[in-house]
């Protein structure tokens, strides 16, 4: 019975550790666009109010390459890649390229002056408190990013947080705002 307890032991002991090790592994954020059935389609236009006032539409930044991103406040990988996103649109604003960072929460309004107040930013903030223009892309991960090109097609598809300042991105963006 003691030589029985002891293999079953074993096998429990080796079947734990080896479930540790697989949850222990760090797995990198993706690199590359994913393809999702917007990919190539025409970019769904946004008509959304901008934090700090005025509105913004997608349809009149037409000749930019636009990146959307859909974020929320209590969204951990979305705050951790604000910096990065900070730092594209700072290198890029001035050469054809606009960021929308597209809060997706009910009560974007009311949480988000505070929470912009300790995280500065630059880029412009759309709020989607009816969640119709994160419907129209289809997101329900977050970060979720789209790039949409001069001609309003979707280019890319990001899903996840990312550096968004890592110098493969930065050439990437180089090369997509050249010509401008």
């Amino acid at each position: 019975m003691s030589r029985r307890f002891a293999l079953i032991l074993l096998v429990f002991a080796i079947l734990v550790i080896g479930v540790g090790i697989g949850l222990m592994e760090k797995k990198p954020a993706p690199q590359k666009p994913a393809k999702t059935g917007l990919v190539g389609q025409q970019a769904p236009d946004i008509n959304l109010p901008l934090v700090g006032g005025g509105e913004v539409n997608l349809s009149d930044l037409r000749g930019k390459i636009v990146m959307v991103n859909f974020w929320a406040t209590w969204c951990p990988p979305c705050k951790a890649e604000m910096p990065s996103m900070e730092r594209l649109y700072s290198r890029f604003k001035n050469n054809g390229f606009e960021l929308l960072a597209v809060n997706a929460e009910v009560d974007g309004l009311e949480v988000l002056p505070e929470f912009l107040q300790k995280h500065k930013h630059t880029f412009p903030v759309p709020v989607d408190t009816e969640g119709e223009v994160q419907a129209a892309y289809g997101v329900f991960r977050f970060p979720e990013s789209f790039v949409v090109g001069r001609d309003g097609i979707i280019l890319e598809h990001v899903i996840g947080g990312r550096d968004w300042s890592d110098r493969q991105t930065i050439e990437h963006f180089a090369d997509l705002t050249q010509g401008n």
